[in-house]
């Protein structure tokens, strides 16, 4: 399966795409709840959620006090983008 070029909007890919994305990326899906998806990192945890209207990211214990960092990125966006955005951490 061929994805679309990194400068497509992520609402242009199907769905099976991004998640192929996801997992080229080292994300690993929830089994129970499959719009959910884990990313570790030397140095920092996530995790994405496949929602409505966007993709939401949740930084786990990385800000201060321990707390989470919460992001979000519309579909909007090209894959390049949010990859870029995502993947350079907290």
């Amino acid at each position: 399966m061929a994805l679309p070029t990194a400068d497509t909007p992520l609402y242009n890919h199907p769905l099976p795409e991004i998640e192929q994305w996801l997992i080229n990326l080292g994300c690993q899906q929830d089994p129970k709840e499959l719009n959910c998806w884990y990313v570790e990192r030397p140095t920092w945890k996530a995790e994405l959620c496949l929602e409505i209207e966007e993709l939401s990211v949740r930084y786990l214990n990385a800000g201060e006090g321990m707390k989470d960092i919460v992001r979000s990125f519309k579909y909007s966006l090209s894959r390049s983008d949010v990859e870029a955005a995502i993947f350079s951490g907290p």
